[in-house]
């Protein structure tokens, strides 16, 4: 992980990031926000493949580091190299990891040490900040 910047790859103003994302993908990217648990379907997904911010398309997780933590978020034991980056949030009268994605610095989720072998991490992620490209599509064509 990478601790947060000031600055990012891609930087842009409210207004322009209104009108690339959906209300739900601002609120939550753009705002910090959290979508209600078991309402991703991308938590129940398990096909092989890549998850990418749904702001700007950098590769996030691969497939093959999901697993199933009952929360009701998708959730993965490791991020990319160089993916993601971390900050401290201390909202709701508490101290936790917030992860975002280290191109655009949009808000994913939370890492927490509760996680499986072999890193003890859970990267508890809304699904509304992914997306996710299945194994063997080219994105670019899509």
């Amino acid at each position: 992980m990478t601790k947060s910047k000031s600055k990012f790859e891609i930087e842009k103003t409210p207004e322009e990031w209104r009108r690339e994302l959906d209300p739900e993908q601002f609120r939550i990217l753009r705002e910090h926000g959290t979508e209600r648990a078991g309402t991703s379907p991308l938590d129940a997904n398990y096909d092989e493949g890549t998850y990418q911010c749904a702001g700007c398309g950098h590769p996030l997780f691969a497939s093959e580091t999901k697993f199933n933590a009952g929360c009701g978020w998708p959730s993965f034991y490791r991020p990319l190299g160089n993916a993601v980056g971390d900050s401290v949030d201390r909202r709701y009268f508490m101290v936790r990891t917030e992860i975002h994605c280290r191109r655009c610095g949009g808000h994913l989720g939370h890492v927490f040490r509760d996680g499986p072998a072999p890193t003890g991490l859970r990267f508890c992620i809304n699904g509304v900040a992914l997306k996710f490209i299945p194994a063997g599509s080219n994105p670019d064509t899509e």
